[in-house]
Order: structure tokens, then sequence, then C-alpha cells
């Protein structure tokens, strides 16, 4: 499986970014999908996740709110639409997938995943 993240860029504060996730290999519709972010300096961070079968979403506790995760099965792509963007949310983020189906509470766990994409870089100016 390979993830090719794009849709990352330079914000102003209180701007909107729309990332995308494009998958290609394997059964799409059944991975779990993820978002993560990393800035310097900091550990990996979850953002997000999508169940494959249910398309129940999870958010960690900076985002919700603020970010809507959805998943279009006809493309292979999963999108993060961020809105009300922060200066804390510059970072490095990476989509993942896993074909496991874990628990709620390891869906955080970036340990969980299988495939990880190359990031894209999202910048919020204050």
């Amino acid at each position: 499986v390979q993830l090719q993240a794009s849709g990352g860029g330079l914000v102003q504060a209180g701007g909107s970014l729309r990332l995308s996730c494009a998958a290609s290999g394997g059964t799409f519709r059944s991975y779990v999908m993820g978002w993560f972010r990393q800035a310097p300096g900091k550990e990996r961070e979850f953002v997000a996740a999508i169940r494959g079968s249910t398309n129940i979403i999870y958010y960690g506790d900076s985002v919700r709110g603020r970010f809507t995760f959805s998943r279009d099965n006809g493309k292979n792509t999963v999108y993060l639409q961020m809105n009300s963007l922060k200066p804390e949310d510059t970072a490095i983020y990476y989509c993942a997938a896993t074909k496991s189906r874990p628990i709620s509470t390891m869906l955080k766990d970036p340990g969980t995943y299988d495939y990880w994409g190359q990031g894209t870089q999202v910048t919020v100016s204050s």
C-alpha cells in the first residue's frame, strides 16, 4: 500500500486547508485510515482516524470541532478538512493506514499503523 499526502501549505490563523491522502494497492475500503502530525521537537500526535467498515470517526482532543475527516472509497482517498486553524496546528501531517481492526484506544498509537505517507507541511501564521 502506498499513501500520497497533499494539500499542505501556509495559511493565516483562522483560515482553512484541506489535506488529501490517496492510497494505491490493497483493498482501500477495508482499511482504517488515520492522520497524525508532528511538530519540531515534539512526538507524533494523533489527529483523527476513520474505520473502513463502519466509517466511524475519532478525533484528537486538540482538533475536535475544527477538523473533519472523510473518505471516498471510490477514489481511494481520505480528506482532512481543517478549519479555524491555529498557530499550534503547525506541523508535518502524515496519513497512515492499517489492515487490522484495532480497538478505539489503539487508534491513537502510531505503532498501530502499517503504512505511512510522506507527510505534508502545514504552517499557520499568527
